[in-house]
């Protein structure tokens, strides 16, 4: 095998590239009329009335606690398998954080455990849609409706799923048809990428402008949102806000990766299957479970190994020239978490999931013949034998 085979990587076409130069050839480089175009794709892509970019799924995230009133008093409960800033993002408003439980054979949260954690400062349950599968939304909306929770959806792996409910409906991850806010991310190994993004959709339009005003100082120019009014100069700041633009020329690359999503949201499932087939013989190397209902976007791939074998596993496939990884440690052993006096083995399932978790390479351009190699190596690292 020639190269190193990351673990997922971004796909940049001559589109792409002509998208960007031409948007560096126009007269807004920021706040121009791409950003409010994106923003239309987005929420016409997701089945949402409203979208709002940012320069970061982190910046999403935050501007979505501050929407629906996370602050001193209040938390948010989240799941520990995910990236820190689920849970940061709550602690930049003065909230705190409180962790569920997973089921470890799927990596997503656990309603019963979401039930058990409730107290009386939890005001946001955020369901992490981990490596793009659906958390069991349904469930889990029904604990927040029961327990007076607003649901704010981290679906940074998951541009593209959908679910299917109960009654037999089909929803799409960001139409917000179980929550109030859904967040996404547009880093380099998304499933599309501006560099560095992420966008908010709601259906709520109070939501929708408080996040607009958040991502940008603070400051309105909206004519039925001011005090007074100057003249067409006219801004007024409203409450404290950050600098959380995306640019004009990010946006255009997103717009033009967007447009072919649906090509690479079927690369990545065909890949998927082609592992799962091949796993099928391996009983030793087990992909997560599928919760009922999930139409998974496949950010991810991730197999559960003996913890006795895993990092000969990893050492194996590093060895080979493919990339692995692990998704995640649990957010409560972080050194700053432990400092806020978080037990380092609070959640069984979480401890379960992370130490038997592997993440293997699924990018949309991967080939059957990548798939074999990628198998092989993990049955060396097992030692050579499949179970």
């Amino acid at each position: 095998m020639s190269g190193f085979m990351p673990y997922s990587r971004q796909e940049i076409s001559d589109a792409d590239v002509a998208a960007v130069a031409e948007a560096l050839r126009a007269s807004h480089l920021t706040q121009g009329p791409l950003v409010e175009q994106f923003e239309a794709d987005l929420a016409r892509f997701v089945g949402a009335r409203f979208a709002v970019v940012f320069n970061s799924g982190t910046a999403a995230l935050h501007a979505a606690y501050a929407a629906v009133g996370v602050g001193p008093g209040s938390s948010v409960l989240t799941s520990p398998i995910t990236f820190v800033a689920t849970a940061n993002a709550s602690l930049y408003l003065g909230g705190s954080v409180r962790f569920a439980d997973v089921e470890p054979d799927s990596a997503q949260i656990d309603p019963n455990s979401a039930d058990d954690q409730a107290d009386r400062t939890v005001k946001v349950l955020a369901p992490v849609h981990f490596g793009g599968e659906v958390a069991p939304i349904e469930a889990l909306a029904a604990v927040a409706e029961a327990r007076h929770w607003t649901i704010v959806e981290d679906a940074s792996h998951a541009l593209g799923a959908t679910y299917r409910t109960s009654d037999g409906a089909e929803h799409q991850v960001g139409a917000c048809d179980h929550s109030a806010i859904c967040c996404f991310s547009f880093h380099a190994v998304k499933q599309i990428t501006t560099g560095e993004g992420g966008a908010a959709t709601t259906n709520d339009e109070t939501m929708y402008r408080r996040m607009k005003r958040f991502r940008t100082h603070g400051i309105t120019r909206e004519a039925g949102e001011l005090a007074g009014n100057d003249g067409p100069w006219y801004y007024e700041q409203h409450e404290l806000g950050y600098n959380y633009r995306l640019t004009d020329v990010q946006c255009a690359l997103g717009r033009s990766q967007l447009a072919r999503y649906g090509d690479w949201l079927a690369a990545r499932r065909r890949v998927a299957t082609w592992y799962e087939e091949r796993f099928a013989s391996i009983p030793d190397a087990v992909p997560l479970r599928r919760p009922h209902g999930s139409h998974g976007a496949h950010h991810l791939f991730v197999i559960r190994v003996p913890p006795t074998h895993r990092r000969a596993i990893y050492d194996e496939l590093h060895r080979r020239g493919i990339g692995a990884n692990v998704h995640y440690i649990p957010v409560y052993h972080q050194p700053f978490y432990q400092r806020g006096g978080f037990p380092k083995t609070i959640r069984s399932g979480a401890e379960a999931y992370y130490r038997s978790a592997l993440t293997i390479p699924l990018f949309p351009a991967m080939t059957e013949s990548q798939v074999d190699q990628v198998v092989a190596g993990v049955v060396a690292g097992l030692g050579g034998h499949p179970g």
